[in-house]
C-alpha cells in the first residue's frame, strides 16, 4: 500500500471520529433572559435549597454576601474568587491558624493589629502551631 493509499484510508477511518468530536462540542449558551424557565429553576434549585436549609442567621449572611458581591468591581470579585480558591486549598491546619489569627486581629486596634502581622510572619511552624494553642478560634468561625 502506497504512503497516500494509507493517508487517505487514516482519513476515513478518523473521519466519523471528527464528526462525534464536533457533534460533541459545547454549543454557546444563551443569555439568562434567553433561558427557558424549567432550566432557569434548575440553576436556581440549589440556592433554592441551600436557603431553605439554613436558619436565619445565615440566610441574613448569604443575603448581605450576595448585596456585596453585586456592589464589587470586576476587578475586586476577581480579588475575591482567587482568595477563595486559596482558602480551598488550603490544609485544614493552616485553615485553622488564620481563623485563629483572624479573630485574634479583630480584638486589637489597628496599631497592634500591624505589630501582631509582623510579629506572625517571623514565626515558625512551631511557634504558629503553639500560638494557636494558646489563641483557638471559636467554633462559631469553623461554621460554613
Amino acid at each position: 500500500m502506497t504512503l497516500r493509499t494509507r493517508l487517505i484510508v487514516l482519513c476515513l477511518a478518523l473521519a466519523p471520529l471528527a464528526a462525534f468530536a464536533q457533534s460533541n462540542a459545547p454549543e454557546a449558551l444563551p443569555a439568562w433572559d434567553q433561558l427557558t424557565p424549567q432550566q432557569r429553576d434548575l440553576l436556581l434549585a440549589p440556592v433554592r435549597e441551600r436557603w431553605n436549609n439554613s436558619p436565619p442567621a445565615r440566610r441574613q449572611h448569604m443575603l448581605d454576601h450576595a448585596q456585596r458581591w453585586q456592589a464589587m468591581t470586576p476587578e475586586q470579585r476577581k480579588h475575591a474568587r482567587h482568595g477563595m480558591k486559596r482558602w480551598r486549598d488550603m490544609p485544614p491546619e493552616k485553615r485553622a491558624q488564620a481563623r485563629a489569627l483572624f479573630e485574634h486581629l479583630q480584638t486589637l486596634p489597628e496599631s497592634e493589629r500591624k505589630a501582631m502581622v509582623q510579629r506572625w510572619k517571623t514565626m515558625d511552624a512551631a511557634e504558629r502551631k503553639a500560638w494557636v494553642e494558646a489563641h483557638p478560634p471559636s467554633e462559631r468561625s469553623g461554621e460554613r
